[in-house]
């Protein structure tokens, strides 16, 4: 006789006929039969558990007779609903106990990947492991109840990565080029009061700091001003005005009226720091309030910098993902404003350390800052040392031909800008082509090594070329499909769901909406784009070489991310969509493609036998070549990803001592088209002695002072386009990628 039943937990319960009785009936009460043969079948259910001889019996042998009884009994429509209501509940118990898991692993794991997800994010703290718990709950209601089946399923199998995935149920956006030109005429609100309109140019930088926080707490990306020089040029002018004025208050008795009058009437951009003005005291007033412009600036811009690493955004866990775009205005007060934000770069934080935020992004144009007759060179040459010492800024290119074909010439909304580690939105099928208000809606990427090993020479003779794009038009149309389906979802909120970004009009298109209105009409501003990881992986499982080893490896390369590019503007065209291809960023990515591709494939040499995948279309970091081959190599790729894409060089050496080297590598990178890129060198500091360079080990080679015993050093690396500043906020993969880096050149 039966006495006992054992839960799925391992617990026994006494064995109760009633139970059976209850669950045969809400099948039938859900299909308007009639419950009175449930106590019938209940028996027959009973009688079958007694044949098997046993005094316990698990709760899945008993929901298996049950359907057999049912069956039996001609009850197929029951039996049917019994069975998707007992699956239903299977599939709950495993979301839950898979949700568990995450949670005991963040919880009692000091050092597990889950925390190092975002590198940004220190996962030990009480805020940082709050936040990933909700990233971990909120991943799983998107996956399980949000998600078509098989978007998730591509997901989980590794295939794809839809990234951000706990900010789907939310409905956010990426990332967005902030207009604080237009922000900040009239002033603006951020949900707690209003802010006037600035004055002078700490205001102007104090305001650009709480707006980048602002939008950073309505998206799940990065936020980017497309032309800070501009912007910041007339705080910069209304401060040499407000100084002017009170010089002239302080010193109404002592000048005539006529000189008062044109002192009152002097603008900073007549001014020439080099001119002896006359009479006498119009030059000592004009020299001494321009100084005082320049060192509020310098104050102003410090502040910034010290705001951007310090002031938090979601629920206090992370500084705002921040990128400055400048270099191109040429008027004095842009000058002064990009010259000491340098400057405030440089110098470092409270003790020197070199800032994480902001990105700062050096544009370069022929014409303006590139050649030594340009008026802005001696800005490049600054932003070339700067760089040098503290590994930003980053330098874009807007002659590449891809962002060239946008500039117009005195509209700086034509200027192509990037935000943070790469993305890149300028090109508009659905109105006009500029960067202001305008961002990423989501982006998902492919796992390109998938294909390879599927398709290449581990399972064939010859690579199955016709195989492989069949199966990546596949993919695409399929990540399409997702990504559309969030846009639909994004489409359903209002505005007052992203208070600032669209409530302030900061979205392109949002200032003409109230509070109630949807936003479904301004996301195709926005870009939808398919990324890509691994392609020199993808290479090695093809044809046995990757693109940096191979010219025939190069050109299939460049075949296949360019079939990728054509399917992205075929469909923008056709459904009149901002589609676009992006070479992704591989940091929470990082590792997890291999991951799964180690365990279902095995280790493969060349392909899986490391932590991660390359990033992108990038040459492995581990391989070994000069400066000019890896970006002759990698310079094509970037006119067929336009959403977005970066090119490192690795040197060693400390270039602060040879800046021509630096410029030379600079322009390297514009002969090759490459849109953007960046330098990175060794950057350790002791902040006790103040020697920068590397540090390997415990022991500063200046002081010879122990970390163990005292402050620790920084250790700056850059990760995806921006630094972190110790590397125990790295996962495993991407420590391991970090730590293969071989520099490409030496610097004498």
């Amino acid at each position: 006789m039966i006495q006992t039943v054992i839960k799925r937990d391992g617990r026994k319960v006494d064995y109760n006929l009633e139970r059976i009785v209850s669950a045969i009936e809400k099948a039938e009460k859900s299909l308007n039969q009639d419950v009175s043969i449930a106590k019938e079948i209940a028996k027959k259910v009973e009688i079958k558990l007694n044949l098997l001889n046993q005094t316990s019996v698990s709760i899945e042998e008993i929901q298996d007779i049950v359907v057999k009884c049912l069956k039996e009994n001609h009850a197929n429509e029951c039996a049917r609903v019994y069975e998707h209501y007992r699956k239903d509940r299977t599939h709950q118990r495993e979301i839950r106990g898979a949700l568990m898991k995450s949670i005991e692993k963040m919880t009692f794991s000091e050092h597990s990947d889950e925390k190092r997800e975002n590198a940004n994010i220190d996962g030990n703290t009480s805020m940082g492991m709050m936040l990933q718990y909700g990233s971990t709950v909120s991943k799983n209601f998107a996956k399980h109840f949000l998600l078509k089946e098989e978007h998730s399923d591509l997901h989980d199998s590794g295939l794809i990565h839809i990234h951000d995935l706990d900010f789907y149920a939310m409905g956010t956006l990426t990332c967005c080029q902030i207009d604080l030109t237009k922000l900040f005429n009239g002033g603006f609100s951020t949900g707690h009061g209003s802010l006037r309109e600035p004055n002078d140019i700490s205001s102007y930088t104090a305001l650009a700091a709480i707006a980048i926080q602002s939008n950073q707490n309505d998206q799940h990306g990065g936020q980017s001003i497309p032309a800070f020089d501009y912007d910041m040029a007339e705080g910069v002018r209304k401060t040499f005005k407000k100084i002017l004025t009170y010089e002239c208050e302080i010193l109404e008795e002592e000048l005539d009226e006529n000189l008062l009058d044109l002192i009152k009437d002097f603008d900073i951009e007549k001014f020439n720091p080099n001119e002896d003005y006359t009479p006498q005291p119009l030059n000592r007033v004009l020299h001494r309030v321009y100084k005082q412009t320049i060192k509020k600036t310098y104050q102003a811009m410090e502040a910034l910098i010290h705001n951007l690493n310090t002031m938090h955004s979601r629920a206090g866990a992370q500084v705002p993902f921040s990128s400055l775009n400048f270099g191109t205005d040429t008027s004095k007060a842009g000058r002064i404003a990009t010259e000491q934000l340098l400057l405030a770069h440089e110098t470092g934080l409270g003790n020197h350390e070199t800032p994480i935020f902001p990105i700062l992004i050096f544009k370069i144009k022929e014409g303006v800052n590139f050649n030594k007759q340009d008026p802005n060179y001696d800005l490049f040459r600054l932003a070339l040392r700067v760089s040098s010492k503290r590994l930003f800024p980053n330098f874009s290119f807007l002659d590449a031909p891809f962002n060239a074909k946008y500039y117009k010439a005195g509209h700086v909304e034509t200027e192509a800008t990037y935000m943070g580690c790469r993305t890149r939105v300028i090109g508009n099928v659905c109105g006009e082509n500029q960067v202001k208000g305008r961002g990423n809606c989501s982006f998902t990427s492919i796992n390109l090594v998938r294909l390879g090993i599927e398709h290449g020479l581990i399972y064939n003779n010859q690579p199955d070329w016709k195989g492989f794009y069949q199966a990546l038009d596949t993919v695409l149309n399929q990540v399409l499909d997702q990504l559309l389906t969030r846009l639909a979802y994004q489409s359903n909120k209002k505005v007052k769901h992203f208070p600032f970004l669209m409530g302030q009009g900061i979205w392109q298109g949002s200032d003409s909406l109230s509070l109630e209105d949807s936003v479904s009409s301004l996301l195709n501003q926005g870009t939808l784009s398919i990324g890509f990881i691994g392609l020199a992986e993808c290479l090695k499982a093809m044809m046995g070489y990757h693109h940096g080893e191979s010219k025939e490896a190069q050109q299939m390369g460049l075949t296949i991310i360019n079939t990728m590019y054509l399917f992205c503007e075929k469909e923008s065209k056709s459904r009149n969509l901002n589609i676009t291809l992006l070479a992704t960023p591989a940091e929470g990515l990082s590792g997890r493609f291999t991951s799964i591709d180690r365990n279902k494939f095995g280790i493969l040499e060349g392909i899986t036998d490391r932590e991660y995948y390359t990033n992108s279309f990038h040459v492995p970091v581990y391989y070994e070549c000069s400066i000019d081959h890896k970006l002759s190599i990698e310079g094509p790729y970037h006119a067929i990803t336009p959403a977005g894409h970066i090119s490192y060089v690795e040197i060693d050496g400390d270039p602060s001592r040879n800046i021509d080297a630096m410029e030379d590598i600079v322009r390297l990178m514009r002969q090759a088209n490459i849109g953007y890129g960046s330098i990175n060198h060794p950057l350790d500091h002791d902040p006790v002695c103040g020697y920068r360079g590397v540090i390997n080990g415990p022991i500063c080679p200046k002081c010879k002072r122990d970390e163990r015993e005292g402050l620790s050093f920084q250790r700056i690396r850059r990760i995806t386009g921006y630094l972190v500043g110790t590397l125990d906020r790295f996962n495993k993969a991407k420590l391991s990628e970090v730590k293969e880096r071989v520099q490409h050149d030496s610097l004498s």
